[in-house]
């Protein structure tokens, strides 16, 4: 890596009353380890880790909305009663304390959540059309007159995060959980005002946009994270194309989103190969919103999370999205896109859980010192 280029990602990037000190966030990554959805002292130290190595913005694994299907298990966090807020508040001053800013990641998990035992009828699933991701009948279609509450459940813990100190929020809208259930057409099978064509599928999303805008105040930044991929089905698509990415986007916008966050498993493959051999997610994102973007896929990585170089490639509906080697001069890769404006901020997930202080690394040229990803050894620092 050129440091002289690696430096250029060591700029501030302000909007509204959040000022990151540099292009890099750590992206969210779930831990499971909040017992009763308390985030504890363990908590606060680990991202306190990240943030005093240089990572600019922490933006926080998945945490429940106040809604009781919202997510399992129990150990996720959530975002409701003053020992969480609490628990929240000593993450946030940690996190400011060694240098950086951080947002929390909204979550409802919808059809996704799964039917455990122990649960209360009012946790039964939820989801615009009761479909899963796989096509099956799996708990109930939401009613139309229940959206208006589960959309204040979203401005709830949006205020409740103000509160506690974050400096923004992301609304978790991407990998087939509930507002992703909305948007795809294979799983939003509704024939009300929330269903059909794609400004119909994207309204309730920004009606959850519109009711965070109204709770956290018109300065207090909102990311939006997204994507065309689905657990376990990386072959899926939202939007055909970069006119289709528009109509999705633009109700989001316009209901007062700051920032986009497409999650790609790959930040350097194109977002629509037809329309654009080279041009990714991210920079279609830009281009046809003008927002900052947030990149993401494998950033950092030399190798698969997967032993022998190769991840699982059969989904069922042909090859998966970049199956392969990671290619060695993906952080080059990375230098070109930021320098060709593709993203103004870049997340980092796996790097990260191998190596706190990546990001420091960066900026003082010496990646090369350190050994590397590990899958094994950086699943062990989630926890």
């Amino acid at each position: 890596m050129e440091d002289a280029r690696a430096q250029e990602l060591f700029t501030p990037l302000t909007v509204g009353s959040l000022t990151v000190p540099n292009r890099f966030a750590m992206a969210p990554m779930t831990r499971t380890a909040s017992p009763d959805g308390v985030p504890g002292p363990d908590v606060a130290a680990y991202y306190g880790r990240r943030a005093a190595g240089g990572t600019g913005l922490i933006i926080t694994e998945g945490v429940r909305i106040p809604h009781p299907a919202a997510g399992w298990p129990d150990r996720i966090p959530n975002l409701d009663g003053d020992d969480v807020l609490a628990g929240w508040r000593a993450v946030t001053d940690t996190v400011h304390s060694s240098g950086g800013t951080v947002a929390a990641q909204l979550w409802h998990q919808g059809v996704a959540r799964g039917v455990h035992d122990g649960d209360r009828p009012d946790q039964t699933p939820v989801s615009p059309s009761g479909i899963d991701i796989a096509g099956g009948t799996t708990g109930r279609a939401l009613p139309a007159d229940e959206l208006p509450e589960l959309a204040q459940a979203y401005a709830v813990a949006a205020a409740n995060a103000k509160a506690a100190g974050f400096d923004a929020v992301e609304i978790h809208g991407a990998h087939g959980y509930l507002l992703d259930q909305f948007l795809w057409e294979h799983t939003n099978h509704r024939t009300d005002g929330y269903g059909g064509s794609l400004a119909a599928r994207t309204r309730f999303p920004a009606e959850v946009v519109a009711a965070i805008r109204a709770a956290v105040g018109p300065d207090f930044p909102i990311i939006y994270r997204f994507s065309q991929w689905k657990m376990n089905r990386y072959d899926a698509q939202v939007a055909g194309s970069a006119s289709e990415l528009e109509q999705l986007l633009a109700p989001l916008v316009e209901a007062g989103v700051d920032v986009l966050h497409p999650s790609t498993r790959r930040h350097y493959l194109p977002g629509f190969p037809d329309e654009n051999p080279e041009l990714s997610l991210a920079g279609w994102t830009k281009k046809v919103t003008g927002l900052p973007v947030i990149a993401v896929g494998s950033v950092g990585l030399e190798t698969e999370f997967r032993p022998g170089g190769q991840e699982r490639s059969d989904t069922g509906n042909g090859r998966a999205e970049g199956s392969g080697p990671i290619p060695p001069s993906s952080i080059d890769r990375l230098l070109d896109q930021f320098e060709a404006g593709e993203f103004d901020i870049v997340a980092v997930g796996r790097a990260l859980l191998a190596d706190p202080a990546w990001v420091n690394r960066v900026r003082e040229g010496t990646l090369d010192e350190f050994g590397g990803f590990d899958a094994a050894s950086a699943l062990a620092r989630l926890y």
